[in-house]
């Protein structure tokens, strides 16, 4: 009785499993599609969607071709000053720090001794003055009386040879008297060259000497002044090719290159480069009237080796760099961007030589280049809001 009551049952379920298997076959088809079509979609607006970047134009400008290097203020003159006379240092007549022009007094050296020295000379060389004249008096009239046989000229000769040894002896003074003034003149310790004093090395009162080691104090020129700095050999070629156009401008900046310092002209180039690092030097001369480079600071130099007139350049931020070299994003007029390689040059003042790749004209992508892909669509917007 079991089987037979529910062998309809069965039977009547095959149909129905079957058409529910078909409803559900239909069902995921239909899913599938439709998930096809959404993705398919999706996809395509993705592909349309157009990247907002920021575009600058390619131009022509005089690009000035500078060289950089790092170096020093180095003054033209530093001055040990020292006593040229032995004595006791009686006055001083500067403080530290003091700018001091060239044969200002900086010091005296107790002049009494060198006075009496003069003194002595001098009156020496008054009493030999006289007893020359007196014997060339002699010499001429024992020369008359012998002429005229009065006399002979043994005693005319004599008389000669005093009057010329008188001579010699008047001579002889006069340089001891000019010796003797000099040394006068080097009691009082006068500047070398104009500049700036730095610390006193002696105190009031010491006993100075010429042979002494330890100056009185040191000057530092301060103007004109020169800045000695360094550029790698590959860079010989262009300054020497400059300098056969004129003297190179040369402008001074901070140690980090935030502010410029200054302004002056290349004025030598080392005459061999140094093979431990590759390098050679240049030195740069700055009138310095306002004390803005200061001797021993770090500063970083730019030479103005050329200019290249009406050049074809881009914003630096145009250029990028990839597997193959140099590129560009170069966008048509569909607002499509597409990459392009191209051969750069110096880059100056915010922008990029172009020596080949580009035409003038063309709009070139400056800013959101990391979303980019070849063929895809842009926008433009302001330069400010756009990020690589």
């Amino acid at each position: 009785m079991s089987t037979n009551s529910h062998g309809p049952q069965q039977r009547l379920s095959a149909p129905w499993k079957m058409a529910s298997l078909g409803a559900l076959a239909v069902a995921m088809a239909t899913g599938t599609l439709l998930y096809h079509g959404h993705a398919t979609k999706a996809a395509a607006a993705a592909s349309s969607t157009a990247m907002p970047v920021a575009t600058g134009m390619v131009t022509r400008r005089d690009m000035p071709v500078w060289l950089t290097g790092v170096g020093s203020v180095a003054p033209i003159n530093v001055v040990d000053v020292k006593a040229r006379a032995d004595g006791q240092l009686a006055r001083l007549f500067f403080a530290e720090g003091d700018e001091v022009k060239a044969g200002q007094l900086l010091a005296q050296i107790d002049p009494r001794p060198y006075q009496a020295a003069l003194m002595q000379a001098q009156a020496m060389q008054a009493k030999d003055s006289a007893q020359f004249g007196n014997a060339r008096r002699d010499a001429t009239r024992t020369a008359a009386l012998a002429q005229a046989g009065a006399g002979t000229m043994q005693t005319a000769d004599a008389a000669q040879a005093q009057a010329a040894t008188l001579k010699a002896t008047v001579a002889a003074d006069t340089a001891a008297v000019r010796a003797a003034r000099l040394n006068l003149d080097f009691a009082s310790v006068r500047a070398p060259v104009a500049g700036r004093v730095g610390l006193r090395q002696v105190t009031l009162g010491s006993m100075v000497h010429a042979s002494d080691t330890t100056g009185l104090v040191t000057v530092t020129q301060m103007a004109p002044i020169s800045v000695i700095f360094s550029l790698p050999q590959d860079a010989l070629g262009q300054v020497l090719a400059g300098q056969k156009h004129g003297v190179l401008p040369v402008a001074v900046y901070a140690r980090d290159g935030s502010g410029h310092l200054a302004d002056g002209q290349l004025a030598f180039v080392a005459n061999a480069v140094d093979q431990t690092n590759g390098q050679f030097q240049l030195r740069a001369l700055f009138t310095n009237t306002k004390r803005e480079l200061w001797p021993g600071t770090f500063v970083q130099a730019r030479v103005l080796v050329r200019t290249d007139r009406q050049a074809m350049v881009v914003p630096d931020t145009a250029v990028q760099t990839g597997e193959t070299g140099s590129f560009v994003y170069v966008l048509a007029a569909d607002g499509t961007a597409n990459p392009r390689k191209v051969t750069t040059g110096p880059s100056m003042e915010g922008f990029t030589e172009i020596a080949s790749g580009l035409k003038v004209g063309e709009t070139v992508v400056t800013g959101g280049q990391m979303r980019l892909s070849p063929g895809a669509k842009t926008t433009a917007r302001p330069a400010g809001g756009a990020h690589s």
